[in-house]
């Protein structure tokens, strides 16, 4: 590509030119301020030393100069055309609206207003009741025939078969406009505010309260426009009619003299239509003649353009070069963001609010209040005690989080009384007090914002970015109230809507050097400006252009009519954004998201695909691909028991005598790898707060309930009736109530108090336990309890070889029940029995399955454990193993048993000696420095399991 000047590098070298040094008096006009700073960085280089600079304005405010009136914001141009509006209906004797029912439609409205304003359309004319032809060809004789067609279309939609209701609602709001956007004019002129539309028709018609501010300028000079209204279009003709204006566009032959190239539309219209003359003559054509290539990159993912373009921006050799990076979807910022190398870029699109820590603060207590102010709740989900506690910006001390977040875990509180939120260390320690009414919802959130403002600031330097973001939100929140101030009372849910939308746009610049690194900024902040570099995000179809227009109650058939701006016009925009960096930039790489999903195509823009098919330019294309292949898996993780692991497995367990219990030993059967992470090397689970229902809490739950019920009867020496626990069927309600509210540390009193997890652990731990004492009652005559819920008296010393040496070992049994029963035969049975809440069976298959790694039933082990503790302990012999699982105890009955095998006395006592030999063999294998711990790839990894990680 041969060498071309920057735009503005041309206009500042014809200004120098044209006026040589006799500035001072001219006045340079932008769309934008950016390019500002770039022209006068050419006119200082041009110049090469001091001169008068001349005047340089947006184009609003060189607008602007033409009235005295203050700037009336979006909000209150908001609460006054609602006061308007209701005035209104109510000389039609209509029922005034609420707040909340006009607020939809006001935005619409306001647009169109400022839309018609800027386009100069008589606003009798358009809202004008037309239902027959005759009347159309009457009125609108001025307009083209193809105009008048798309007005009769527009109507004839109303004559067929009479109107619906919405049609009738549209024509009723229709006849109000012309009456609402006179009373609206009225109102800012009575207050002497202003809105940018009214000043560019009142300048346009001639009836600016100073029309002739132009005149105390010798040159206007307009830098850069392309879409004109057709206010600045008559302004622009007049001025240059009076030779007072001067027109640079920035355009390019390849565009502009092919009339099928949307690009050039506008300017096409302002030099052919208008008749605007351009300062720097022919348009040169340079993208026609550019060969070069450019490179499109398809990425697997919206986000994944960031992480490509990390990748490109490392490879870039450093060079004196300009680069930007442009991003056609703008909420790529904050991921971008994210995503870059080391480089401090200049960032004008503005650091979003929705984005930032601050709005996280602001939604959450948003949250809060619509709950407790606005539903009137005493309670609030534990997620957003839980948000509030672990946000940066509430600044709690540790210890005090850890303890908040432990008391919630503890007593698994998933909604969390607001008496029982305590907060002292943090910034806001009322943050979850209620407001007492609509009226104080936004004075209290910006005292919230207040509050935070100075305690960031006082405790560390605060970002410029979140100073930022605080003050402007803090802006928008007072002009909110003020205008809520005037009208009659909204609800706070309302206001809550309200609020969200209105601080939804705020942002904050992140300011660098605009003219040197790297900058970013959305396409349509890059129109007059050049760079060597060009990175653009978000060329996707659908996004490039974009797809659909701003909400209006003007049709798209009287839009035509009224040539008002529609889709084509916003794709002409687009294009011409996106073709003039063709026109300089000698390196471009062009990203979009090559996935298809229900918010993307997986097409790159068409105007990439134009380029590719009309120019001679040259595309590489770059996939972005996950490589598709069977890994070889990652190897197992093996702890060999030496070194540190060796003497810490030593240490614990034979010196110390750390005790095993029957669930450390099935655990080992599962997975000598989570023992060694759960009991060799303490890795406990971290405390979670889970809305699934949890197994082992049921289990605590019933296990207590069963012992309060037979506590009465431990240690008898006579017989009880089983009929006695039909006196205790009654209780058992109340007595799963209170050991829920133990178990999860709260009083409850009530079955109303428990929450929707607790209730459903109620209903399930009533039946199992009625199950069981039903099953008790039918099934045997009588009872004695012999042990009982003991969980301290039953250790063991067991003797194994370790290393050739003899040691012993401490196992530890906890015995839910022994006892005693009475069969209907008159048989006595001496019982160890196991409460399950779980899958667990009493049946087997085999006794080798049973005996072995990955136990083939894994509650036989356990109780046959129990039973061989407790029978050491006390010398008493003969216990039965019996299990109590609810859901299989009447047809499975509880007594262990094997596939066709029944345990009589002899065999019984054959199974507990060959569970003792393997109880032998397991523990000497755990001691076994030559048995590494690992996983066993033949266990069940269930989804709860918190070690799965370590597994792969």
């Amino acid at each position: 590509m041969e060498e071309r000047k920057p735009f503005l590098r041309q206009v500042a070298e014809d200004i120098q030119a044209r006026f040589g040094n006799d500035l001072a008096d001219i006045a340079i006009v932008f769309n934008n301020k950016r390019p500002i700073t770039y022209l006068k960085k050419h006119l200082s280089e041009v110049y090469g030393k001091a001169i008068w600079s001349p005047q340089f304005f947006t184009i609003q405010e060189f607008v602007g100069q033409s009235s005295s009136s203050a700037d009336a914001s979006a909000l209150s141009q908001f609460f006054y055309l609602y006061e308007l509006h209701n005035e209104l209906l109510v000389k039609e004797g209509a029922e005034p609206e609420t707040l909340e029912e006009f607020y939809p439609i006001a935005e619409i409205i306001l647009a169109d207003f400022g839309q018609l304003d800027y386009e100069l359309v008589d606003i009798d004319q358009i809202y004008m009741e037309l239902y027959d032809t005759t009347k159309i060809d009457i009125a609108f004789q001025h307009l083209t025939e193809q105009q008048q067609v798309f007005i009769r279309q527009f109507w004839q939609s109303f004559s067929i078969g009479g109107h619906t209701g919405i049609q009738e609602r549209f024509l009723k709001l229709w006849r109000r406009m012309p009456l609402l956007y006179r009373a609206l004019k009225e109102k800012l002129k009575e207050l002497g505010q202003r809105n940018y539309p009214t000043l560019y028709r009142n300048l346009a018609e001639g009836k600016a309260e100073n029309g002739r501010f132009v005149e105390r300028y010798k040159k206007l000079v307009f830098v850069g426009f392309n879409a004109l209204s057709k206010a600045e279009a008559r302004l622009f003709k007049q001025w240059q009619e009076e030779g007072r204006a001067l027109f640079y566009f920035d355009a390019d032959a390849y565009y502009m003299t092919d009339t099928q190239q949307e690009a050039g539309l506008f300017i096409r219209r302002n030099v052919q239509g208008i008749g605007l003359q351009h300062a720097l003559g022919e348009f040169s054509d340079t993208i026609g003649k550019r060969k070069d290539t450019i490179a499109v990159y398809a990425a697997s993912g919206n986000i994944s353009q960031t992480k490509l373009l990390h990748d490109v921006l490392q490879d870039c050799e450093k060079e004196d070069k300009t680069s930007a990076i442009l991003l056609a979807d703008e909420s790529l910022l904050v991921p971008l963001l994210q995503s870059l190398p080391a480089v401090v870029p200049n960032i004008t699109t503005g650091y979003p609010l929705t984005q930032s820590p601050i709005f996280g603060l602001i939604d959450l207590w948003l949250d809060v209040q619509k709950d407790i102010a606005h539903l009137k709740r005493t309670k609030v989900p534990f997620q957003y005690v839980e948000t509030f506690i672990s946000h940066p910006l509430t600044r709690l001390d540790p210890e005090e989080r850890a303890g908040l977040f432990k008391d919630l875990t503890d007593k698994q509180l998933f909604e969390v009384s607001l008496e029982h939120i305590t907060i002292k260390s943090s910034v806001l320690p009322n943050f979850f007090k209620p407001v007492r009414s609509a009226v104080e919802l936004l004075p209290a959130l910006v005292h919230v914002l207040d509050t935070l403002l100075v305690a960031i600031a006082a405790q560390d330097r605060m970002s410029q970015i979140d100073s930022n973001l605080l003050v402007e939100t803090k802006k928008v929140l007072n002009q909110l109230r003020l205008g809520l101030d005037k009208i009659a009372a909204t609800s706070i849910s309302f206001q809550i809507g309200l609020i969200r939308k209105a601080i939804a746009p705020v942002n904050s610049a992140i300011e660098g050097d605009p003219l040197q690194g790297l900058q970013i900024m959305g396409l349509l902040e890059s129109r007059c400006l050049n760079f060597d570099k060009v990175y653009i995000l978000g060329a996707n179809e659908g996004v490039l252009p974009k797809t659909s227009n701003a909400a209006t109650f003007l049709p798209n058939n009287l839009r035509r009519a009224y040539d008002l701006p529609i889709l084509e016009n916003q794709d002409a925009l687009s294009a011409y954004l996106f073709y003039r960096h063709f026109q300089f930039s000698e390196d471009i790489h062009i990203f979009y998201n090559g996935l298809v999903n229900e918010s993307s195509s997986g097409e790159e823009s068409r105007f990439v695909k134009q380029l590719m098919f009309e120019s001679q330019l040259q595309f590489d294309i770059f996939r972005q691909q996950q490589p598709i292949g069977f890994q070889e898996p990652n190897e197992p993780l093996v702890i060999p028991k030496e070194g540190a692991v060796w003497m810490q497995l030593y240490d614990a367990f034979i010196t110390k005598k750390k005790s095993i219990s029957a669930t450390a030993l099935t655990t080992y059967l599962q997975s000598p790898l989570q023992f060694f992470l759960k009991h060799v090397a303490e890795i406990k689970e971290p405390p979670t707060l889970t809305q699934e229902f949890e197994m082992n809490k049921l289990g605590t739950v019933i296990h207590n309930v069963m012992e309060t019920i037979f506590t009465p009867y431990k240690g008898t020496d006579k017989f009880v009736s089983t009929t006695i626990l039909s006196s205790k069927l009654p209780e058992v309600d109340a007595l799963v109530i209170r050991e829920i509210s133990a178990l999860y540390q709260t009083e409850f009193t009530a079955l109303t108090d428990l929450n929707s997890m607790q209730h459903l652990m109620y209903k399930i731990a009533t039946a199992y336990v009625r199950m069981y004492l039903q099953y008790d009652m039918d099934k045997y005559q009588a009872f004695r309890i012999v042990e009982l819920e003991n969980d301290t008296d039953y250790t063991l010393e067991f003797p194994i070889q370790v290393n050739g040496k003899e040691e012993r070992v401490k196992l530890y049994g906890i015995i839910d029940r022994v006892d005693e029963v009475l069969t209907a035969d008159g048989e006595v049975i001496t019982r160890i029995v196991d409460y399950k809440t779980g899958g667990d069976t009493v049946s087997f298959k085999d006794l080798e399955k049973v005996f072995a790694a990955n136990t083939e039933n894994k509650a036989l082990v356990q109780t046959l454990f129990y039973a061989y503790v407790f029978e050491e302990k006390t010398g008493r012999k003969g216990l039965e193993p019996h299990l109590y699982v609810a859901r299989k105890m009447r047809e499975e009955g509880t007594l262990f048993n094997g596939k066709g095998m029944v345990l009589t006395d002899a065999y019984l006592a054959e199974v507990k000696t060959m569970f003792v030999s393997f109880l032998q063999q397991t523990l000497e294998e755990i001691f076994d420095p030559e048995v590494p711990f690992q996983h066993n790839p033949d266990a069940v990894v269930y989804p709860s399991d918190p070690y799965t990680l370590f597994y792969r």
